[in-house]
């Protein structure tokens, strides 16, 4: 397995509207690259690139979402590096071999979609606490 480059860091917020207001007058921007909503991670997303790195804000959109789950843990803050990858299912299976664990999704699977390609999360436990994505998405921005 390969990594290309850290694809972008995720802080989880409260308030996403809140947030892009103390964000953008430090990283110079008046809106964010790209915005989106995931529902099935139940996920509400600002991303902002710096250079070829993006800065994500992520709101939960329900109670149940992991970035709710992970702010009434540990309040809100950076929950996760996300390093892109030429091929997801590759690199799982790579990392597994060399004793890595993933967190499954809702059905049991590793690899969970996303606009096209497919990202997964390494378990934190492996990592100093740090919850790790490996995603091969192939950004045009």
């Amino acid at each position: 397995m390969k990594i290309n480059k850290i694809d972008h860091i995720c802080i989880a917020v409260r308030d996403l509207n809140e947030a892009m207001k103390l964000w953008e007058p430090l990283l110079g921007k008046e809106g964010p690259d790209m915005e989106y909503v995931d529902e099935r991670e139940k996920i509400r997303v600002a991303r902002y690139m710096i250079g070829e790195v993006g800065l994500e804000l992520m709101e939960s959109t329900r109670p149940d979402g992991e970035v709710a789950k992970f702010i009434k843990k540990r309040g809100e803050g950076i929950m996760l590096i996300s390093f892109n990858v030429d091929n997801t299912r590759e690199a799982i299976e790579d990392l597994k071999s060399k004793g890595y664990h993933f967190i499954p999704d809702s059905r049991g699977e590793y690899a969970r979609p996303f606009k096209g390609c497919e990202f997964a999360f390494i378990h934190p436990r492996k990592l100093n606490n740090v919850l790790v994505e490996l995603i091969d998405y192939k950004w045009d921005d």
